[in-house]
């Protein structure tokens, strides 16, 4: 029996892949590619927080990542039986009338306007706020389920790019999620009529709901822009969730992978959805992905939900995640990145004063510019865990707040800052800054009635510092679970994969046989627990001073 089943993730700087035994869960083969022209930070304009990629990068970096896994496989090589791919999202991208990505075509293959709006591209504020005007002034509601509009989504980046660019106006004739375009390449079906639109992407970011009866009113999207009212036309298919199967691969891209030629193809999601689908979200389960910035996702029935305002903290869409129940989505904008920042700032004398200063050579510049990289945020991390208390507070808004109620304009700040004050001192605020924010999204579905029984944690920082968890764990005092599984996206896409393949009847028997068992990682102290408590207040009360400004 053909066995094997394949998870691709498409990462913001790279894909991996990981391939498992469908029915013992036996981690087969795995494999990662960057992205060439994003390491280059080719399209890209991050002072005007404009992040785009290239489809070329997609296409041969998974081309290369699947077969070198295919390769692992040996003489397991013709057991592949589906393929299922997540991605980062909202990451839209305008395409013709085939679906062929407008930068795929000569005439626009450098126009960064033409190819994938990667999530954390911010150039749609402005439009964000148009949107989300008319859409909370609408005969409906529409931004009931998900909050405040956020410029990282679908109808923000479409109508700032159409605006922007006529070019693009003209020649698009749809916007598709990149997790729905690959499904489109490798099943071949192009037919914009016939489009697999995934939940996860049309609920979230595109506002999809059967409340609506869809998509919002056509009016009100034509309101902002003619060309709006176009996408709505061409938004011919009602969504379906991860884990359906779509069809089988081309003859091209069997050839192409590696793969046996009737491989099937499986709905795909967004990577932190897969991502909490590979570490074993349910009912009463929160998975909270814990890298440069968070997602927190729950699941539950719609019946429980029902009354429940949660906009300010989450948002909400049917079928996301697990298929069968509402998936609940919750993030902070800034997590890793604050540390990164901080690094980066203290980093500042060695990358622009030492280089050419001709105390030391150009090489040994290089060397030791590298190592002190590698090296600040641990040094950092170990003084900081060492500091019992300190009086600075810090808030976590350095990539705007998502919590409570978006805003983007928002703003980072730190207080309490003395000339003693040392870099391990506000390293340790910046890091309780980051627990207080997940603890303020914790506390919204708390104060809402939603049941979390007990908290799994996955992503770099999960893996690499039990500094952080250990106060994750004192800050929500509630025990803290951390996935070792090195995967956990690609392997939610496996499990969906698996799904398509009819080796499961659903995603919740998938997750039963495949995911890793838990126990608690971190328990939480009683004694710092009460600290943080103090702490804690101090820090909603910053914000709220901020808030004013």
């Amino acid at each position: 029996m053909r066995n094997l089943v394949a998870g691709a993730d498409f990462g913001s700087d790279s894909v991996r892949v990981i391939i498992i035994d469908a029915l013992t869960g036996e981690r087969v083969a795995k494999a990662v590619a960057y992205y060439p022209r994003w390491q280059k930070q080719m399209y890209c304009d991050a002072a005007a927080n404009q992040f785009r990629q290239h489809p070329l990068d997609y296409i041969e970096s998974f081309t290369a990542c699947m077969r070198e896994a295919m390769a692992q496989t040996g003489s397991r090589k013709g057991d592949l039986c589906a393929i299922a791919v997540d991605t980062t999202g909202s990451t839209p991208c305008p395409v013709d009338d085939r679906c062929t990505p407008l930068a795929m075509l000569d005439e626009f293959s450098d126009d960064p306007d033409a190819m994938f709006h990667l999530w954390k591209d911010h150039t749609a504020v402005e439009e964000a706020k148009e949107i989300n005007h008319a859409f909370s002034n609408a005969k409906m509601d529409y931004t009931m389920y998900q909050g405040i509009y956020s410029s990282e989504w679908y109808w923000a980046k479409i109508l700032r790019t159409v605006r922007a660019n006529e070019r693009v106006r003209q020649a698009a004739w749809t916007w598709l999620e990149h997790s729905d375009w690959i499904p489109a390449l490798l099943t071949g079906n192009t037919d914009p009529n016939n489009l697999y639109r995934g939940s996860t992407g049309a609920g979230h970011k595109a506002l999809w709901n059967s409340h609506f009866g869809g998509l919002p009113d056509r009016d009100c999207l034509g309101s902002l822009d003619p060309y709006l009212a176009l996408i709505y036309d061409r938004y011919n298919t009602a969504p379906k969730p991860a884990g359906t199967r779509l069809g089988v691969i081309t003859r091209e891209w069997a050839e192409k992978l590696g793969v046996p030629q009737d491989t099937i193809i499986g709905g795909g999601s967004f990577d932190a959805h897969a991502g909490a689908v590979g570490a074993g979200v349910r009912p009463g389960t929160m998975v909270k992905v814990v890298g440069t910035s968070t997602v927190d996702m729950l699941v539950e029935d719609k019946e429980k939900l029902e009354g429940k305002d949660l906009r300010a903290y989450c948002g909400l869409a049917e079928d996301s995640i697990v298929p069968g129940y509402i998936g609940i989505e919750a993030s902070q904008a800034a997590f890793g990145d604050v540390y990164a920042w901080f690094s980066s700032l203290l980093m500042w004398p060695l990358n622009e004063l030492v280089p050419g200063s001709g105390i030391i050579s150009d090489d040994s510049a290089k060397k030791l510019i590298e190592d002190a990289k590698k090296k600040i945020i641990r040094e950092l991390e170990t003084r900081a865990e060492q500091i019992e208390d300190v009086d600075i507070t810090a808030l976590d808004w350095f990539n705007g707040r998502r919590y409570p109620f978006l805003n983007e304009n928002a703003k980072a700040a730190i207080s309490g800052l003395s000339l003693g004050s040392t870099a391990p001192e506000i390293y340790r605020a910046l890091a309780e800054a980051t627990v207080f924010g997940s603890r303020r999204v914790f506390e919204g579905f708390i104060e809402n009635g939603i049941n979390v029984e007990r908290i799994i944690m996955v992503g770099g920082i999960a893996k690499k510092s039990p500094f952080i968890m250990q106060m994750m764990a004192d800050v929500l005092e509630r025990p803290v679970m951390v996935s070792q599984e090195e995967q956990v996206p690609a392997l939610g896409a496996a499990i969906y994969a698996a799904v398509a393949a009819g080796f499961y009847p659903d995603v919740t028997a998938a997750q039963d046989a495949l995911c890793e068992p838990y126990k608690d990682s971190f328990l939480p102290n009683a004694e710092k627990s009460e600290k943080y408590n103090e702490k804690y207040q101090k820090y909603l009360a910053l914000g709220d001073f901020i808030d004013k400004f």
